[in-house]
């Protein structure tokens, strides 16, 4: 694990060089040279928009395989809300939940309950500091990791809990301790993720040295499994369910924002939606609210790219799924719990930096805006690059060449075809 990188990677046999990925990667982490497709890793955020459209299916999740729970001598479920959200005709979560048992899983805790934990610690914080308002919700990690690295003036409004997965994941394990007996290493809490970003955030976190995660499978890959199991437990399913309306509505978005209990907030999901309300944010064009909950998935986690289902017909499945609810199910003792605090303040990462210094820079920038005025300001991604400002900080940093714009190219060749029939 010490060597992972990102959930988001590419099968180079498979890319054929297309410029879909580049245009619509929301971070210019994605070049094309060489007729193949490379992934700048510093400046990836794992939101899986490569995924969603490449048409060759040469961008893929990494993630674990189903098998790894025989890795475990005990084996806990953590299930997403929004794998409820991929069955048709359900009306109980003791179904899915019954069905996970079946599956191999000794044990379910779902992270819809930590959740409702994080909604209501979520609403004390929110009263308690209203200075820093307004607070950006942190459940998402690629709005986490999208903010360290383009948006530093925002990072002091983000809230510093964890996401509900780490803190189910850490409760999880003390309870299946306190249950077995065993060792924490006997353990396995395995997450059921709908998003590559996901992934990532459980296998190298931010804010947390080392999360409770021990694997983390795919809905899509879980889905076929479940379904025959389900029919076996439609009749008397187990009640193993502890979550309410709060917790389970988080998969949709705006569910995390309704947990919050008040009008003033704002919900905004699609990551380039996302980034025109962190922009305007940064502007300060947007003020008076209390709370901004961002899902870089549209629709919210239930269109992350490793579900199986339409993402707006989830969403109405999980309304209607939530319409039969209570409230909520968990409500603390205390202010606080442990678990949910970060352990360590989110960090500027400056990955899109062009030199080491404040002169260095404005001159790399200087010659970043010749170029400019050189290039035809198509943005045409002919280059392999997605606009022409990314060609030209590409050639600042060295790693490419004026004549990979075919504007340029043309005219230098139109010239040097001219400078030998006068010779």
């Amino acid at each position: 694990m010490t060597d992972f990188e990102h959930s988001v990677h590419l099968n180079s046999d498979l890319c054929k060089g297309c410029i879909n990925c580049i245009k619509r990667c929301p971070t210019q982490a994605i070049r094309v040279r060489n007729g193949k497709a490379t992934i700048i890793s510093e400046f990836c955020i794992d939101c899986g928009e490569c995924i969603r459209v490449c048409p060759h299916h040469a961008k893929l999740a990494t993630y674990d395989p189903i098998d790894v729970l025989k890795n475990y001598e005990y084996k806990v479920a953590l299930p997403a809300p929004s794998l409820y959200a991929q069955f048709n005709n359900l009306d109980d979560i003791n179904i899915v939940l019954n069905a996970l048992k079946l599956m191999g899983f000794d044990d379910v805790y779902e992270v819809s309950s930590a959740a409702e934990m994080v909604s209501e610690m979520s609403r004390r914080y929110v009263a308690d500091n209203k200075e820093k308002r307004p607070f950006i919700s942190t459940a998402c990690p690629t709005i986490v990791r999208l903010v360290s690295i383009r948006f530093p003036n925002l990072i002091e409004h983000l809230l510093p809990f964890n996401a509900p997965v780490d803190i189910a994941a850490s409760l999880a394990r003390k309870k299946a301790i306190e249950n077995t007996g065993l060792p924490s290493d006997k353990i396995g809490v395995i997450f059921i993720s709908p998003c590559p970003a996901k992934v990532t955030a459980c296998k190298k976190p931010i804010g947390i040295d080392k999360s409770d995660v021990d694997a983390v499978i795919a809905i899509k890959e879980v889905y076929p499994v479940l379904l025959p199991l389900m029919k076996q437990v439609v009749d008397m399913p187990e009640e193993l369910s502890s979550s309410g309306r709060i917790g389970v509505s988080w998969g949709n978005s705006g569910g995390e924002s309704g947990g919050m209990l008040t009008d003033s907030y704002l919900a905004a999901d699609g990551i380039e939606n996302v980034i025109r309300v962190l922009e305007d944010l940064e502007d300060e064009k947007i003020n008076r609210l209390e709370f901004i909950e961002l899902n870089a998935c549209s629709g919210g986690c239930v269109g992350g790219v490793l579900t199986v289902e339409n993402p707006y017909v989830a969403q109405a499945k999980l309304k209607h799924l939530c319409k039969y609810l209570p409230v909520a199910c968990n409500h603390l003792n205390t202010d606080y719990i442990d678990e949910a605090f970060l352990q360590k303040p989110i960090e500027y990462n400056p990955v899109f930096k062009l030199a080491d210094n404040f002169m260095d820079s404005i001159a790399a920038m200087s010659r970043i805006n010749e170029l400019c005025d050189k290039f035809p300001g198509l943005d045409c991604g002919s280059c392999g690059a997605p606009t022409c400002k990314s060609l030209a900080e590409d050639i600042v940093r060295g790693v490419a060449s004026e004549h990979d714009c075919i504007e340029v190219l043309r005219k230098y060749i139109k010239q040097k075809s001219k400078e030998l029939n006068n010779k």
